[in-house]
């Protein structure tokens, strides 16, 4: 497929030297439409997820995304654009060439069932989606909009005609604007909507995240900043494009950075993955601690001897798995911490003094902070913490079409109130506690979930490159309130796990009642614990 992206040994066309790229302005197209042409001729990505790997220069991605702007005309398809497509060519294309027409691209969780789909398609008002063959056939349950773009078969259409995209490519390099006024490249920027991303789930019906240009873009320089990809190190990309850092970090930002990308379609196909890394010679990995463990498990002979960092977000990662990954790999680990509504990165550890084990790093530039007490809402000092409240241009605007929510955590004065809790030391290290959600009021004490799983893996001496075992929620308590329940894949004696609790120094509140064998705990496509059903499993 797309042979004109290569030369017949496999190569990519031209490599040329590829100069810093920066972020001038609020309009996330013309953006992306500049650094992909200004470097036409350097590799972009190496596609994985097609029958026989292949190479895509940036100005091959570009003509191809300008080409898919004639189909999204002609077919006139609306101003929001459902995306079902994995990490890859496809992928890639459709979210830009809907960005560069000035419609917003809706990338949709194909893996959460027919009637949330069908709920998220008719508050986001979509009337088509851009997909590929294979996962029509994969997912022939969800529910399909009248008007399909087959993305895969306009790429096969597209490397037939290997001089027309070539003259593009040359038109794009030498006479910018002319492409600009004759694909109309979208002028929009700042406040205006530049897509949509649902929130996990996993606490209750996903949410749509209204980001803007200024979002995005404030984001992605806020990333440049950091300075951590400077040296340009290859990029494997395999989290999902609905997926918030999948989609600004795998994606948008590799863009407008210039990082070599390689591409695989799941981030749980760790051979693939492994083969991947070490041919590719990759440097950088992104991923969450349960897409990470399976690296660890499977990993044999030195296949992760070329990975320089590990960038590790999402979930918490246990101080046990850094220390494996780092002694493994022989690689630094570094934690960060986002949300979809920053768009999502907030804070990032850095090798050498910009780290500091068991935190998430220090925030970016342009981030404020602000906590507050969990029962009265003042403001207290960070370095005593409390719920956590952020405050910056990568802030979302609001919920779609749920004003009640949006008023409910964001304030007239931009300070986003996450329902994490945490602090900030002395040095400016943000630590995270855990969530609101996670925590109980047991006897009139706050008792937090995390920590007790934390003291009964100790106990179990659980090996951190398994898949996960154990959880701990809650239930209601006529009593006490609330009160702990184990939810486990292993066979454990209650008694026996309160009497190791104890003897490890837990107050009797914070020791668990109960214990739900389960075959597997639940987990959401992007790797968080599906929290919706185990509560449903243990009310």
């Amino acid at each position: 497929m797309l042979s004109f992206s290569v030369l017949g040994n496999g190569k990519a066309l031209l490599v040329c030297s590829v100069a810093v790229n920066q972020i001038s302005g609020n309009q996330l197209g013309l953006e992306i439409f500049h650094s992909l042409r200004k470097q036409v001729f350097s590799p972009l990505l190496v596609d994985y997820g097609l029958p026989v790997p292949r190479t895509f220069t940036r100005g091959v991605v570009l003509a191809l995304s300008l080409g898919l702007i004639k189909i999204l005309n002609q077919k006139k398809v609306g101003k929001r654009v459902g995306v079902i497509l994995p990490p890859g060519i496809g992928g890639f294309v459709a979210n830009i060439a809907i960005i560069l027409s000035g419609r917003i691209p809706v990338n949709l969780n194909f893996t959460l069932g027919s009637e949330i789909n069908k709920y998220l398609l008719n508050s986001t008002g979509i009337n088509a989606i851009l997909t590929a063959s294979k996962m029509i056939e994969k997912f022939p349950d969800f529910p399909w909009t009248e008007e399909i773009i087959l993305v895969d078969n306009y790429l096969l259409s597209s490397a037939k005609r290997p001089f027309s995209i070539f003259l593009e490519i040359i038109k794009a390099k030498f006479f910018p604007y002319g492409l600009v006024r004759k694909y109309q490249i979208s002028q929009k920027g700042g406040h205006e909507l530049a897509t949509i991303l649902f929130t996990s789930g996993s606490s209750g019906m996903p949410k749509g995240v209204m980001l803007s240009h200024e979002n995005i873009l404030k984001n992605c320089k806020q990333l440049f900043d950091l300075e951590l990809f400077d040296d340009r190190p290859n990029v494997l990309v395999n989290l999902p494009l609905f997926h918030s850092f999948g989609f600004t970090v795998g994606m948008i930002f590799s863009v407008l950075r210039g990082l070599p990308l390689a591409c695989t379609a799941n981030p749980l196909d760790h051979k693939l993955n492994l083969k991947v890394i070490q041919k590719e010679k990759i440097k950088t990995l992104l991923g969450t601690p349960t897409f990470l463990r399976g690296y660890l498990k499977r990993a044999k002979n030195n296949e992760l001897s070329s990975i320089k960092y590990v960038v590790a977000g999402a979930e918490k990662s246990p101080e046990e798995f850094r220390l494996r990954w780092e002694k493994v790999a022989n690689c630094d680990y570094l934690e960060g911490y986002g949300l979809t509504e920053a768009s999502p990165a907030i804070s990032f550890n850095l090798p050498g003094r910009g780290k500091r084990n068991g935190s998430v790093g220090r925030l970016l530039k342009g981030v404020s902070c602000k906590t507050l007490d969990i029962d009265s809402g003042k403001e207290t000092n960070l370095s005593d913490g409390g719920i956590l409240c952020f405050r910056g241009q990568n802030i979302f605007a609001g919920y779609l079409n749920n004003q009640e929510k949006t008023s409910s955590v964001l304030d007239t004065e931009g300070w986003f109130k996450t329902g994490d809790l945490g602090r900030i030391d002395e040095d400016g290290f943000l630590w995270i506690e855990g969530r609101v959600s996670r925590f109980s009021k047991i006897g009139g004490e706050m008792v937090s979930h995390q920590k007790v799983e934390e003291a009964i893996n100790k106990i179990l001496g659980l090996c951190t490159e398994e898949d996960l075992q154990l959880v701990v929620s809650a239930r209601e308590n006529i009593q006490k309130g609330e009160q702990l329940v184990v939810v486990t894949t292993l066979a454990l004696n209650l008694q026996d796990l309160k009497k190791a609790l104890r003897e490890q120094g837990l107050p009797n509140l914070w020791i668990p009642q109960e214990i739900m064998l389960l075959k597997e705990i639940p987990l959401l496509p992007t790797g968080k614990v599906n929290w919706k059903e185990i509560r449903s499993e243990i009310a």
